[in-house]
């Protein structure tokens, strides 16, 4: 190193270090930007948070609101074909003069219409009268000894079940034979 000329010490110092290669900050490593970059997506995701939990939420509003008007009107139809069966009666009983034969008449038609409108509806009926005993869709409500009907079969139907689409809605009420 020579004291007389500085400049000539640094070139050499620089000469003797190895290079290195330093970036000087710009713009783009501004740590206000990155925040301020980082802030505008944290505000963007979280409105995008926002728009998919309101939603969500309006899917389950709808689903609830409509669970609800299914349970309301499910019997809509049903009840319409009722309102027939409905008026047959009452015309029945509103005629003056009838005799007890059209009475019956009109009783066993009025049934008929019943019948029909419970069957389309996927109502069927149980009448087990000499079937086998079958817990799943008969109820024993006792037992009666007879000789003419196999033991453990139905004897006697007082009352009739039913079936909704294969699923019981009422059992029948039997007598069942015993030995």
């Amino acid at each position: 190193m020579n004291p007389d000329h500085p400049e000539k010490a640094v070139d050499d110092a620089q000469a003797e270090s190895p290079a290195v290669d330093v970036e000087l900050p710009d713009e783009a490593n501004d740590p206000a930007a990155d925040l301020a970059e980082l802030q505008a997506k944290a505000d963007e995701n979280w409105e995008r948070y926002l728009r998919a939990a309101a939603e969500t939420e309006n899917v389950r509003k709808r689903a609830a609101r409509d669970v609800e008007n299914a349970h309301k009107f499910a019997l809509e139809r049903f009840g319409k074909e009722l309102l027939g069966v409905k008026d047959t009666l009452e015309m029945g009983l509103a005629a003056e003069g009838a005799s007890v034969e059209s009475l019956i008449e009109g009783s066993d038609a009025t049934l008929k219409l019943l019948g029909s409108v419970l069957e389309r509806f996927g109502i069927v009926e149980i009448d087990p009268a000499g079937e086998p005993f079958d817990p799943e869709f008969h109820e024993a409500i006792s037992m009666q000894p007879s000789a003419d009907v196999e033991p453990n079969s139905v004897l006697t139907v007082v009352q009739k079940g039913y079936t909704l689409n294969g699923r019981l809605l009422r059992p029948a009420m039997v007598i069942v034979a015993s030995e």
